[in-house]
C-alpha cells in the first residue's frame, strides 16, 4: 500500500514509524523541514519530500497520483484540509484522513464531503485523548480503557494488587468467583515480558492484566484483580490548553473539578467557557499552590500541560503532597515506561492513542477499530468476518481451527446485538465483529490476509 504522510510533527513520525514497519506498506513523508525529514530518513525505510504540504507540486513529488492514502497530520488544520481537496481534485486519492483540531470545523461534517473539502475521515488527538482520559477516571484502578464493538465490549488493563480475590490463584478458578459473567484474559504482562494465559496460569501481584468483558461487567472483573478502588469524585486538571479544557468541560457535571492554567489571559477565557469547574491562575508545580488547595484530598491530578517535563514534574509533586493518583501526558513513550515504574501511575501518549484511530483506516482487512498497546509493541483490534466457507479462511470454523499467528488470540466476537465470549469451539459466522489481541504486531500482516477472504479491499 503507497502511503503519503503530510507532517513530520510528533503525530506524524510515529504514524510513520508504524506504518513503515509493515512490510506491504511504502511510506513517503512530506514536511518543510529538511532537518527533521533527513532525521527520520535515517532511522526509518521511507521516502521525504520538503515542501508546502498543501502544493500540488510538492503532493505530486511526494507520488500522491498513485497513492492509496493520503494521511494529513500537520499543525495546521486549514493545510490539512486544503492537501485533501487538491488530492482528490486532481489526482482522485482514494482515501484522505485529515487531522482537525479546531471543533470550529468538527462541529459541521457536512464540511467533510467529496463535494466541499474532500475529506474522508477527520482525527482529532485531542477529542481522542479526552476520552481516553474520561474513560480512566470512569474505572478507578484501570491502567487502558479501550471501546470495541461501539462500546459493548471493553478492553481493560488493570495491576493486579493484594486484595483482588484472583491474585494467588489460577485462572480457571474465574469463573467460580464470578457466576454468570463472562470475561476472558487475553494477555498478562509480567516484569515487562508477555505470558500466554490459559487456566494454569497463577495471578501475581505486580503483573499488568489484560481483560475483555461486556462494558456492564468490567467493574466485577476489575475487583478480582484488585481492591475495588471508590469513585472519583474530585480532580484537579494541570494546564488549560486544548485537552484539559475538553477533559474539565466533560468532567465538570458529575465530578469536583479545579484547573490550574499559568498562563492569566488563558485562565480568563477558560474560566469564562466552563460552568462549574474553579479555574486557578498559578503553577502547578508551585507546591504551595497544591497544598492551599488541599492536593492531599485529590483522587485524580492530571497534568495535561503542553510541556512534558513540566507535566511529569508536576504529577511527582502532586504524588508526593497526597494525591491519590496521578497522571501525565508524556509525548515520548519511553519516557512514558520510565514514568510508569516510579512515581506516575499513568502516562499518556497523545501519539499512540491516535495512532490506533489512524491504523484502523489503512488496514487492508475491513478494520474497525485498532487500539495500540504496550508503546507500540501490542496491538489490539476489532475486524469484521466477510464471504462464506468457500471464500473465506475463518467461516464456518471453531476458533480452535483458525491458524493465528504466535501471540494472537481471539478475545469476543460481537454478532448483531450479542457479545460472545471466544471459547475453543465457537463458530464465526459472516459478519461477525471478532475482536483480537496480539502481543507482537508484527504479525498483523498475517491477520489480514487470513481476515481478507470476499472483504473485496
Amino acid at each position: 500500500m503507497k502511503i503519503v504522510i503530510l507532517g513530520a510533527g510528533q503525530v506524524g513520525r510515529t504514524a510513520a514509524h508504524h506504518l513503515s514497519r509493515e512490510e506491504a506498506n511504502e511510506v513517503t513523508v512530506v514536511d518543510i523541514d529538511e532537518e527533521v525529514l533527513r532525521d527520520l530518513q535515517d532511522r526509518l525505510d521511507i521516502r521525504t519530500v520538503s515542501g508546502n504540504a498543501a502544493y500540488p507540486s510538492v503532493l505530486e513529488a511526494a507520488g500522491v497520483a498513485n497513492a492509496d492514502v493520503l494521511v494529513a497530520l500537520t499543525s495546521s488544520d486549514e493545510v490539512n484540509m486544503m492537501a485533501c481537496k487538491v488530492a482528490y481534485t486532481l489526482y482522485r486519492t482514494r482515501m484522505k484522513i485529515a487531522r482537525i483540531r479546531s471543533a470550529e470545523y468538527t462541529l459541521h461534517p457536512e464540511l467533510f464531503s467529496e463535494e466541499a473539502l474532500s475529506v474522508d475521515v477527520w482525527i482529532s488527538p485531542e477529542q481522542l485523548v479526552t476520552e481516553y482520559i474520561e474513560r480512566l477516571i470512569r474505572y478507578p484502578g484501570a491502567l487502558q480503557v479501550l471501546d470495541f464493538a461501539d462500546g459493548r465490549v471493553r478492553l481493560v488493563s488493570v495491576r493486579a494488587r493484594p486484595g483482588g480475590l484472583l491474585v494467588g490463584q489460577r485462572l480457571r478458578t474465574l469463573r467460580e468467583h464470578i457466576p454468570n459473567t463472562e470475561g476472558r484474559v487475553v494477555a498478562i504482562y509480567r516484569g515487562g515480558q508477555s505470558i500466554v494465559p490459559d487456566g494454569d496460569t497463577l495471578i501475581e501481584d505486580g503483573d499488568e492484566v489484560f481483560f475483555l468483558a461486556a462494558r456492564q461487567d468490567i467493574r466485577r472483573f476489575m475487583a478480582e484483580m484488585r481492591k475495588e478502588e471508590p469513585p472519583v469524585r474530585r480532580v484537579v486538571i494541570a494546564g488549560g490548553g486544548n485537552i484539559g479544557f475538553r477533559v474539565a468541560k466533560q468532567l465538570e457535571e458529575a465530578n469536583q473539578v479545579k484547573l490550574i492554567e499559568r498562563d492569566a489571559k488563558r485562565a480568563r477565557r477558560v474560566s469564562e467557557r466552563l460552568r462549574n469547574t474553579i479555574v486557578l491562575n498559578g503553577d502547578a508545580a508551585d507546591e504551595e499552590l497544591l497544598i492551599e488547595e488541599n492536593i492531599d484530598s485529590c483522587d485524580v491530578f492530571a497534568a495535561l500541560t503542553n510541556s512534558e517535563e513540566a507535566n511529569i514534574l508536576s504529577a511527582m509533586l502532586a504524588k508526593r503532597l497526597g494525591a491519590k493518583k496521578v497522571m501525565a501526558l508524556i509525548n515520548k513513550p519511553s519516557y512514558g515506561e520510565l514514568m510508569e515504574s516510579g512515581t506516575i501511575d499513568i502516562a499518556i501518549s497523545p501519539q499512540t492513542i491516535t495512532i490506533g484511530s489512524l491504523l484502523a483506516h489503512v488496514r487492508r482487512a475491513d478494520v474497525v477499530r485498532v487500539h495500540s498497546l504496550r508503546r507500540g509493541a501490542a496491538e489490539a483490534l476489532e475486524t469484521i468476518v466477510h464471504g462464506d466457507e468457500r471464500t473465506s479462511r475463518v467461516v464456518g470454523r471453531r476458533i480452535e481451527d483458525v491458524k493465528l499467528p504466535a501471540g494472537a488470540s481471539i478475545g469476543a466476537i460481537a454478532r448483531g446485538d450479542q457479545v460472545i465470549m471466544a471459547h475453543h469451539d465457537t463458530l464465526i459466522a459472516p459478519d461477525d465483529h471478532v475482536i483480537l489481541f496480539m502481543t507482537d504486531r508484527r504479525h498483523v500482516e498475517q491477520i489480514e490476509r487470513l481476515f481478507l477472504g470476499g472483504s473485496g479491499r
